[in-house]
């Protein structure tokens, strides 16, 4: 309708003034008044400027309508574009605040562990299964990583272990996942356990503190260590806390629930210890 009127607007503006001027003529000649050409200018004042300016008020609402419709569908498809401009913008602007972030971070934790050989690497899947907590890095044999490496954020937080390797890439298995199991300290006391992965626990991003000594001592809130019991891990590297603790009925601690330090959620980029020197 929009196209048509466009194209053939003045045309069937000039049709509808002809049907106009002769149903006005017409009349005028039927009531029988003076003569026609003497009658012709009164007929012409009255119905068919009424029906001229009724015609003309018609055509500039419905072509205002037309420009006026095409004019906020421009503009509303600019503002579109600029939106999207500004929010891909302020997107690039966040990840490049958050990679600073992690590269002074991560300049930190080589000041503060100059014994640690590490290994920056990307997260680029995670793991599908439900039993599982893992993660597949962008890295593998080629960089000198091999399994059993221990796994850190640039905090110096334990992520996990590399369980699987390829040439190119390599498995990742969480604290939280099932088959994990790390030395540990807790609490001022430093006593001594075992984080492992256990299934009613990983669904919320927790695991186990178990094969505690008999009499040890632990509390809600206690700092959760690494031992470096095993060559594993090193000594000293931030596990997670203490979020509760199960007794039995006699009082004995039968373990622990450790909220890992790490955001499981929200790595991006992870380091491979490969190398470290051993405490003893």
């Amino acid at each position: 309708m929009k196209e048509y009127l466009r194209k053939n607007g003045i045309r069937v503006g000039i049709i509808i003034a002809a049907v106009c001027l002769i149903v006005g003529l017409s009349s005028a000649a039927k009531d029988g008044n003076i003569g026609f050409v003497q009658n012709a200018t009164g007929v012409i004042k009255s119905p068919i400027q009424k029906a001229l300016s009724s015609a003309v008020n018609w055509f500039d609402t419905i072509y205002g309508y037309i420009y006026e419709y095409d004019s906020l569908l421009a503009e509303n498809e600019s503002l579109r574009s600029q939106l999207a401009d500004a929010q891909q913008s302020a997107r690039d602007g966040i990840a490049a605040s958050e990679e600073n972030v992690r590269l002074r971070e991560a300049l930190n934790l080589r000041q503060a562990h100059t014994d640690f050989e590490l290994e920056s690497c990307k997260v680029v899947l995670w793991s599908s299964s439900n039993w599982a907590s893992a993660f597949t890095i962008s890295k593998g044999e080629s960089s000198g990583i091999e399994l059993g490496d221990p796994v850190i954020t640039e905090y110096g937080a334990v992520v996990g272990q590399v369980t699987e390797l390829g040439s190119n890439w390599a498995t990742v298995s969480t604290l939280i996942d099932v088959d994990m199991s790390v030395g540990a300290f807790v609490g001022v006391a430093g006593n001594s356990g075992m984080v492992v992965g256990e299934y009613s626990m990983m669904r919320d991003k927790q695991a186990k503190l178990t094969y505690l000594a008999d009499g040890a001592q632990i509390f809600v809130g206690d700092d959760v260590l690494t031992s470096g019991s095993g060559g594993a891990f090193p000594a000293g590297l931030v596990i997670g806390t203490l979020t509760a603790v199960q007794t039995e009925a006699g009082g004995q601690i039968e373990y622990g629930i450790v909220q890992p330090q790490c955001d499981l959620d929200s790595l991006v980029q992870v380091f491979i210890i490969k190398s470290f020197e051993v405490v003893e």
